[in-house]
């Protein structure tokens, strides 16, 4: 017997299970699908209608509101024509009320530029003082890490207290 040639009821068992599979989804499956299929190529066609329909509607109401705009336009100018001598009014007492406020902005900002520089010098005068400190004791723990430095500033410090 060759591996490679498939025996004989290997092949009759094969076709009978394929064509009972064969039956069983054409009984049970093919059905469905097509009309599923059916029911999406109906929903796409109304889709389609239904954007075709609205691209339509859009266009009438584009031309309606083109309409509406010019009409919206000319009441505008007739308003704006109106309104422009009380507006040129308004706005020259709005200009002069605008220019003592900024005056009084300024000089307020100014006031708060040279509170902030002092505050900042004082700052900075601060952490020099600590950064000092900091220095120093750094600096006099390593001179007195030892006993014979101790004893050396000690005598030092009687030595010049005494001269004073």
């Amino acid at each position: 017997m060759d591996l490679l040639t498939p025996d004989l009821g290997l092949l009759f068992w094969q076709v009978v299970v394929f064509l009972g599979l064969f039956l069983i989804l054409r009984a049970f499956a093919w059905k469905p699908i097509t009309e599923s299929l059916h029911e999406r190529e109906n929903n796409i066609q109304s889709a389609l209608d239904l954007a075709e329909k609205t691209r339509l509607e859009m266009t009438a109401l584009k031309a309606d509101n083109e309409k509406l705009l010019a009409q919206a336009r000319s009441e505008r100018e007739a308003i704006l024509r109106g309104a422009k001598e009380t507006a040129d009014k308004m706005i020259a007492d709005s200009r002069d009320k605008a220019a003592a406020e900024g005056q009084r902005i300024l000089e307020q900002a100014r006031e708060a530029m040279q509170n902030e520089r002092l505050t900042l010098v004082a700052q900075m005068k601060k952490e020099v003082v600590t950064l000092s400190l900091d220095i120093a004791e750094k600096v006099l723990r390593k001179e007195l890490s030892d006993k014979a430095a101790q004893e050396k500033l000690v005598n030092d410090l009687v030595t010049q207290s005494r001269l004073n």
